[in-house]
Formats: C-alpha cells, structure tokens, sequence
C-alpha cells in the first residue's frame, strides 16, 4: 500500500542533503534512516563505517603519514600492539 504524507519545503531540503546518491527515494531514505536508528542497528552502522574507513588506502596512507608527522607512535609499533 503507497501513502502520501505531506512535508514542508525545509523538512524536503534536509531530507535531500541525507541522500545517498540522488537517486534515492524519499521512501528508501526514511527507511533507512528509521533501520539506523534502532538500537540493534547502532553498532552495526559504525562498524560499516569503520570498515568503509580502513579498507580504504589514500585515508590509511593518510592517518599513517598523519602519526609520523605528529610524532605519534609508528605504525609498525602500533600494529604489533594489535
């Protein structure tokens, strides 16, 4: 069953900053905005973005490159404590 909900000009442009891609529908994004924000969903979201930010390389390079220059634990040293 589709209903139709009535929103405001403002609410419509928040929504649409939230958007994945521009594509996405309004039904998709509330859903999944709803799904995030139950409680057994919380851990989950993070650890997506946890692992979204380590597999990436550049951001690796980047935090790697980040410590040496701040004087930071190297990250040989920081991967033997794993």
């Amino acid at each position: 069953m589709v209903t139709t909900i009535q929103i405001d000009n403002k609410l419509k442009e928040k929504l649409n900053t939230l958007k994945i891609h521009h594509r996405e529908s309004y039904n998709e994004l509330i859903f999944r905005l709803v799904e995030s924000s139950s409680p057994n969903n919380f851990d989950r979201e993070s650890l997506i973005e946890t692992i979204e930010v380590l597999s990436d390389p550049k951001i690796m390079r980047g935090i790697a490159e980040a410590l040496k220059e701040k004087g930071g634990t190297p990250l040989e040293e920081f991967e033997r404590g794993l």
